[in-house]
């Protein structure tokens, strides 16, 4: 094993101290993959079609390229935090949502083949407090 200097480290590493605590429960988790897709709001990205309608072994492994499941994926952050792929049963486990937040997220049956990041990032964000209900919704959709 070859001992190197924190500096030497960083300099052909991605390293980010700050990772634990970023993400240290479900509600930062959940408003850092919001910040994710609003950096790009006008991204499009693709849905998961029928996400209610597949059985629970083939929604597990339900993915597509350039989702919003994608977005959180590219983040060496959520990766490093134990985030290991781009299918919908990882993002269900990782951010600890239920079938009908994450379907609320990435389904076609609510806008078609493909939606705005910043339409995405609205859904990630009722899904915090889901007890806030439709009007925190409509405020989020109207706010981004």
């Amino acid at each position: 094993m070859k001992h190197q200097t924190l500096d030497q480290i960083n300099a052909v590493a991605d390293v980010h101290a700050e990772a634990p605590a970023l993400i240290a429960n479900r509600g930062q988790r959940l408003e850092r993959w919001a910040q994710l897709l609003e950096e790009n709001p006008g991204r499009r990205l693709t849905a998961l079609t029928g996400t209610e309608y597949a059985s629970p072994d083939v929604r597990q492994r339900m993915r597509t390229d350039g989702s919003a499941i994608t977005v959180a994926f590219e983040d060496p952050i959520f990766r490093a935090q134990g985030l290991r792929d781009d299918t919908y049963g990882e993002a269900r486990r990782f951010f600890e949502m239920s079938d009908w937040q994450l379907h609320e997220v990435v389904c076609h049956c609510h806008v078609g083949a493909n939606m705005p990041a910043r339409w995405a990032a609205s859904r990630v964000r009722a899904a915090i407090s889901p007890g806030a209900g439709i009007l925190a919704w409509l405020r989020a959709v109207f706010m981004h």
